[in-house]
């Protein structure tokens, strides 16, 4: 005989709720409580044998929540340390791999150096410093000439970015010597730097290269968005 259905007292149902609150931290979250229980479980088993088989167990049982990296070289290990992890480190079993420890997995690398650099001149940039060092290391010749040239030119192009008004070449001629501390003086020289004209036309070039050809049409400029290809209108009718 069926029992009867007995009717449960509500008070003493939410007596037995459990409330995040109230519950221990997920150590990784994307697993879920019920695996963590799982884990928990697992170290609290007192012999060991059954304890390797119940761990052995959860592995796969996480393996098949990441199916897409069974794939993965080493995602064997990589379980293997979750499951240390997840047990708060204490976990006893037998693992085919090196046991991780807390100071291992807690240890932070060393902070990688950032360049703190603040020029003077921030339109032309921290490369154009770099190559100044660089023309200043080389011997005096017609190399070291074409190079003080092409950073002359590059730092006037740098400028008209910024400042699209007519700028002399005496004063980029004084900033060279300035970031060059004084090693390099083209105030004297006979060589002149590309016309603004110039410079201006080939930052418009770099900066509309990844836009689409225009089509003229009655009302103005349209885009061409068949990239040039003739549109063909085929006529389905037959006679």
């Amino acid at each position: 005989m069926v029992p009867k259905y007995i009717k449960e007292n509500a008070h003493d149902t939410v007596q037995h709720l459990e409330y995040n609150a109230e519950r221990s931290p997920l150590f990784i979250p994307e697993y879920g409580r019920h695996l963590q229980k799982l884990i928990d479980h697992v170290v609290a088993i007192q012999d060991r044998d059954e304890r390797n088989r119940a761990a052995r167990y959860v592995i796969n049982v996480m393996g098949t929540l990441n199916p897409h990296l069974r794939d993965v070289p080493d995602f064997q290990h990589k379980l293997w340390d979750q499951i240390f992890i997840m047990s708060d480190f204490q976990l006893d079993v037998d693992s085919p791999y090196p046991i991780p420890t807390r100071e291992v997995i807690n240890l932070k690398p060393d902070p990688l150096p950032y360049p703190q650099k603040n020029p003077k001149y921030r339109f032309y940039g921290n490369n154009i410093t770099s190559m100044i060092d660089v023309a200043n290391s080389w011997e005096e010749g017609e190399l070291k000439s074409a190079l003080i040239m092409v950073i002359a030119n590059h730092m006037k192009k740098s400028y008209l970015s910024w400042n699209k008004d007519t700028v002399t070449d005496q004063v980029i001629f004084e900033h060279l010597y300035e970031l060059s501390g004084g090693r390099i003086n083209l105030s004297q020289s006979a060589e002149e730097l590309s016309t603004t004209t110039d410079l201006i036309r080939t930052n418009k070039k770099m900066s509309n290269k990844a836009q689409p050809p225009m089509q003229k049409h009655k009302g103005g400029f349209k885009k061409n968005l068949n990239n040039g290809k003739k549109f063909i209108k085929k006529n389905n009718n037959k006679n």
